[in-house]
């Protein structure tokens, strides 16, 4: 699954962290059918996650758009 790849090349994370983007990852990959665009969903995924949203809900929105809004 790309977001465990990602949690795992972006460093140290709880497993509490992991299994909150895992959560909002499965909610959103059925929107983005191929390899790719779920690569990119994961990237986005980690990037507002380490941008520092914590919260689920505000974290599966900001992830359903594109990165530099």
């Amino acid at each position: 699954m790309p977001i465990y790849k990602r949690a795992h090349e972006a460093g140290v994370f709880s497993s509490s962290d992991v299994a909150l983007l895992g959560r909002v990852f499965d909610k959103l990959k059925n929107e983005y059918k191929s390899p790719e665009r779920r690569e990119a969903l994961a990237s986005r995924l980690m990037a507002n996650y380490l941008a520092g949203i914590r919260d689920e809900d505000e974290l599966l929105m900001a992830s359903k758009l594109p990165l530099g809004r």
